[in-house]
Formats: C-alpha cells, sequence, structure tokens
C-alpha cells in the first residue's frame, strides 16, 4: 500500500525578513518599552533612522540624533541594533568587529548633540541588551559586564534590569 502524501508545505522555510525592516521593529519596540516605563508617549523612531540621516543634507535645527526621538532632558542618544547573530564574546578583542562599530556611532551621535551614548542592541531569541559608558552612574545594584577598547570602558546591562533604575539616571532632573 502506498501512502500519497504531499510533504511540500511542511519543509517550507519561514520567510526571512530583511534587515532594514527588522531594525524599524526593534526601534519601535524599545521605544515602546521606554514610553511604557515612564509613562509617556514622547519616545518614537526617528524618522531620519537609517541611512536617510548620512544621504540628505538637512539645516542644523532639524537633525535628529541616534534612533530614536526622545523627551527634552532625557540623557541618551540611542543607537538600536537588531541581528547580528555572528557577533559574539569573541568579537569584543576584535575591534574592528560590529559591535565597536556600533558603539563609535552612538559616540559619535551623542558628540554631536552633547548626550550620552547607549546602545541598545538585540541579538535573535537572546534578551535585549544596553551598552553605556562607564561613567554613566547607575545607583541600584545591578549586575553588568565591563568591557574596554583602547580608550575607553563601557558597561553590558540587560535592558529590562536598567529600566529598573531611577528616573535621575535617565533624566536630567
Amino acid at each position: 500500500m502506498n501512502d500519497n502524501y504531499d510533504l511540500g508545505d511542511l519543509r517550507k522555510k519561514p520567510k526571512r525578513k530583511n534587515s532594514r525592516t527588522k531594525g524599524n521593529t526593534f526601534e519601535r519596540q524599545v521605544a515602546k518599552l521606554l514610553n511604557d516605563r515612564f509613562n509617556t508617549l514622547e519616545f518614537s523612531r526617528s524618522p531620519g533612522s537609517g541611512a536617510f540621516a548620512s544621504t540628505h543634507t538637512l539645516p542644523d535645527h532639524l537633525k535628529i540624533y541616534g534612533d530614536l526621538i526622545s523627551p527634552q532632558k532625557f540623557k541618551f542618544c540611542i543607537e538600536c541594533k537588531k541581528g547580528y547573530n555572528n557577533q559574539n564574546l569573541y568579537s569584543l578583542y576584535n575591534y574592528s568587529a560590529d559591535i565597536w562599530k556600533f558603539i563609535a556611532q552612538s559616540e559619535k551621535d551623542a558628540g554631536k548633540c552633547g548626550l550620552l551614548p547607549m546602545v541598545i542592541f538585540k541579538q535573535d531569541r537572546q534578551p535585549i541588551l544596553a551598552i553605556v559608558p562607564e561613567s554613566v552612574h547607575v545607583v541600584e545594584n545591578i549586575k553588568y559586564i565591563e568591557i574596554h577598547n583602547t580608550s575607553k570602558k563601557y558597561r553590558v546591562y540587560l535592558f529590562t534590569e536598567l529600566l529598573t533604575c531611577w528616573d535621575s539616571m535617565w533624566f536630567d532632573l
């Protein structure tokens, strides 16, 4: 007796999300987490996020730095990165790895607008991480990993734990 089953539909791989869509979705997710935490609607994805800012010239009064628009007195310029599953612990030893490029990009944007840099980074099926300069004062006793390149030190936190910090860590009050 022959079975006549068509298994073709069972073997289809899920459709791949393109990296731009994945990044935009992650930026909206981070904005929502921040809006929920601070009971506001002022965090949103920057309209100039991604390649637009580097391919168009805007007057200074219209420039937005980082991936998120944030409320007044918010201390951080946020750079969101999603994916990059090839980055791992060993990438920290390679100063030309993407993770260090993300930090450099965040430092550059933060310097332009006079804020502190923060990289919010998530790999597939992993928790969200936040990377901030060592100088950021976190009062709460939260676990972190300290990393450094040749000139600066940074701390890597679980983003959900960092969200539990007092408002004074996030805002100039």
